[in-house]
Parts: C-alpha cells; sequence; structure tokens
C-alpha cells in the first residue's frame, strides 16, 4: 500500500504556462495587460485538471498579499518587481514579466500549505474579479469555492484535451517567446 501511495505521488504533475499577453485600453490614457495562466495537473489539490484563465499584474499582487497571509513566517517567492517605466510595447520587458509570474506560480505550487489555500485555487481557476474571490475565499458568497471553480468557463480547455497537447501548446506559445517550455512540477 505504501509503495502504490508512494508512485501515485511520484507521477503527480502541476503544469503552469503563463503566455499570450494581451493589451487591453481602459480609456484613452489608460492601457493594462493580462495573461493567460493555464493549469494542467493530475494532483488531487486540485478541482479541475485543465483550466486556462487571464490575469493581469494587480491580480498577481492580491494573490501573493492574501497567500502572505496564509504562510505568516514563510518566505514567499516574489513577483517580478512593479516597474514605473513599464512598457506594454516594449517586447523583452513583457518577456520578463511573463518569466517572473511563471517562476512565481511554479514556486507556489511547491509549497505544501500554500495548495490548501482557495485564494491560490481561484486565482488559477476561476474567471473571478479579486473582490469575488476575496468574498468567496472569506465565505461571503452564496457559492463556495469549488462551486466558482466549477462554473467557471476556462476559456481554453477544449485546447488542453491531453497533457501532451497542453505541452506542445505551451512550449510553441512559450519557446517562441524565448521562455522556454512549461514546467512539470512534481507534488511534494
Amino acid at each position: 500500500m505504501d509503495s502504490m501511495l508512494e508512485n501515485l505521488s511520484k507521477t503527480e504533475f502541476i503544469s503552469i504556462c503563463v503566455r499570450d499577453p494581451r493589451l487591453h485600453k481602459d480609456h484613452l490614457w489608460h492601457t493594462h495587460l493580462d495573461y493567460e495562466i493555464c493549469l494542467q495537473t493530475n494532483s488531487m489539490c486540485f478541482r479541475k485538471k485543465t483550466s486556462c484563465v487571464r490575469r493581469r499584474y494587480s491580480e498577481f499582487v492580491w494573490l501573493r498579499d492574501g497567500l502572505e497571509q496564509n504562510a505568516l513566517i514563510m518566505e514567499l517567492p516574489n513577483l517580478p518587481p512593479r516597474n514605473l517605466f513599464f512598457s506594454p510595447g516594449n517586447k523583452e520587458q513583457v518577456l520578463q514579466r511573463m518569466k517572473g509570474f511563471q517562476e512565481f506560480l511554479e514556486n507556489v505550487v511547491q509549497i505544501p500549505l500554500l495548495l490548501s489555500d482557495s485564494r491560490l485555487h481561484l486565482f488559477l481557476q476561476s474567471d473571478l474579479s479579486i473582490p469575488k474571490m476575496a468574498k468567496c475565499a472569506s465565505g461571503k458568497t452564496r457559492y463556495t469555492v469549488a462551486e466558482a471553480i466549477q462554473r467557471s468557463g476556462g476559456g481554453c480547455i477544449s485546447r488542453l484535451e491531453d497533457k501532451a497537447s497542453f505541452d506542445s501548446d505551451c512550449e510553441s506559445s512559450c519557446s517562441s517567446s524565448g521562455l522556454g517550455g512549461s514546467v512539470d512540477t512534481p507534488v511534494r
């Protein structure tokens, strides 16, 4: 029985890919980028085994701040620094930020304590806004975290039929941008 559990834990994976930056014009002078985060896993920690959501920098900041509350004294991975001179038109800056987001998420899912944080699951697998994620995570909605995740569209699920197509899709997107392929992050 122990060897069976050991084999299962060796085969569990969490693949995360941050890709496809999109520019949005909020107003005449205000723009922002968001990024597609695709997750493929067989981990029991996740309700959905494949999902894609779009998130922007401020949402990553919200997630890190929330995880920090849960982690207390634990050192959390850093986000890419906020750059006052960040230009959505500067391809190198955008690629560096995407790489930083991907490294942040890959490191976060390596920390078992954080895998139980509902904010992480809502961030990765729901299309809720920050206020709605915060309310849901604190139990102040009429729906549960699991229901919020199940209801989310997850835009690219059909593209993620199996792990092989996910990896090749992510590698073609990420490596063409110089970020390398997806990383299979074993679950500890």
